[in-house]
């Protein structure tokens, strides 16, 4: 039951946090430029997430070879991106190469 509590009570705190700005700025407009800025928050928070894990796969060494599946798959990834456009399609393709590069070489 505490558990419960807990997560509910973190839901009002975020919900709290957020919801006032949320609703000013819907009344207020803004700036072009800062509207174009905001297009590029979700690609750069994705990046932030996943770029620390393709580079450092056990988390504390880097690893730039091609025995790292990781970095390999997102690369392909990248380039998937690029060239189709199409979000689904770049994971779906993305995560099919990852699994059968790492069944092709015998990757864990």
């Amino acid at each position: 039951m505490n558990e419960w509590l807990l997560i509910l009570g973190m839901m009002l705190v975020t919900f709290g946090v957020r919801y006032p700005v949320m609703l000013l700025v819907g009344k207020l407009p803004m700036p072009d430029r800062v509207v174009r800025a905001l297009r590029y928050v979700p690609p750069a928070v994705l990046a932030a997430i996943i770029v620390p894990s393709m580079l450092y796969p056990d988390g504390q060494t880097l690893d730039l070879s091609l025995q790292n599946s990781y970095l390999v798959a997102g690369v392909v990834g990248v380039i998937l991106a690029w060239r189709t456009r199409n979000l689904l399609l770049t994971i779906v393709l993305g995560m099919g190469f990852f699994l059968l590069y790492r069944a092709v070489f015998g990757l864990t």
